[in-house]
C-alpha cells in the first residue's frame, strides 16, 4: 500500500494527514500554528515536526497558499515575501527524503471536493480567499481570484478574508459573501460552487441549491489526487 502524507499550509495553521491509495485517512490529523514570521525555513521545520508524528509514508502532497509552478512558490501574500521563488518541493523532499508534489492550497482542496462533472468552482474562506476552477475534473491551475477587484475598489480577499470578518462581523461579512457568489456565478456560469476553509462556520446566509459547503479536511484529502497521473 502506497501511503501519502498530505500537507495543508495555511496562514494561521499547518495540518498533516496520511492517506492510503484510495484517499482514506490512515492517521489522525496533526495541526500546529503557522510560525510567525512565516518564513520558509520555519514553516518547513514545522512541517517536518508534524510529519514525524504521522508515522510511515511513501510520498508527499502539499497545498500552499499562493501561486505554485513546478514546485516553486511564486506568491505568498499571507505568509512572507521570502517565499517568492522558493523551491518548496525540493526543500521538503530533501528534508523528508520522499518524492514531493506541491500545488496551490485551494487547488488541492478542490481536488478533494469536486464531483468531476461540468464547470466546478471552489473558494476557500480562511486567512485569505482562495479559489480553484475545474472543467470536467481537469484543473485550471493558479486561479488567484482573491486578488481580483470585487467591490468598493477592494479585492475578494480584502472584503472576505479573516481580517474583514473580524472587522465587520458575521452578518455583514455573510452578506458580502452572498454578493460574491452572485458575482462569481455571472463570471463563470459554474454548475457547482464549493465553499471550504476554516471560516465556513461563520456563514449566516442561506446558500443557493448549487452551492455546497465542504469540510476543511478536503484540503488534505485532495493530496491523493496529485498522484493520479
Amino acid at each position: 500500500m502506497v501511503r501519502t502524507l498530505a500537507i495543508d499550509i495555511g496562514g494561521s495553521g499547518i495540518k498533516t494527514l496520511v492517506l492510503d491509495e484510495s484517499g482514506q485517512p490512515q492517521t489522525e490529523r496533526s495541526r500546529t500554528e503557522t510560525p510567525q514570521p512565516a518564513k520558509p525555513d520555519l514553516v518547513v521545520n514545522a512541517i517536518v515536526s508534524l510529519a514525524n508524528q504521522q508515522g510511515e509514508f511513501d510520498r508527499v502532497s502539499a497545498g500552499f497558499p499562493g501561486v505554485v509552478r513546478a514546485g516553486v512558490t511564486e506568491t505568498a501574500v499571507n505568509l512572507d515575501p521570502d517565499w517568492v521563488g522558493f523551491d518548496l518541493a525540493k526543500a521538503l523532499s530533501d528534508r523528508l527524503k520522499k518524492p514531493v508534489r506541491v500545488v496551490n492550497d485551494a487547488d488541492m482542496q478542490g481536488m478533494g471536493a469536486i464531483a468531476g462533472h461540468g464547470v466546478e468552482l471552489v473558494i476557500t474562506l480562511g486567512t485569505g480567499f482562495g479559489s480553484a476552477l475545474f472543467l470536467n475534473g481537469k484543473l485550471v491551475p493558479n486561479l488567484e481570484m482573491g486578488h481580483h477587484e470585487f467591490r468598493n475598489k477592494e479585492t475578494y480577499e480584502q472584503q472576505l478574508g479573516r481580517a474583514a470578518l473580524d472587522r465587520v462581523g458575521q452578518k455583514k461579512w455573510s452578506r458580502r459573501l452572498g454578493q460574491s457568489i452572485e458575482s462569481l456565478r455571472k463570471l463563470f456560469n459554474y454548475d457547482r460552487l464549493y465553499i471550504g476553509g476554516g471560516n465556513t462556520n461563520k456563514i449566516t446566509i442561506e446558500l443557493p441549491p448549487n452551492v455546497k459547503i465542504v469540510p476543511n479536511i478536503s484540503g488534505l484529502l485532495g493530496g491523493i489526487v496529485l498522484w493520479r497521473d
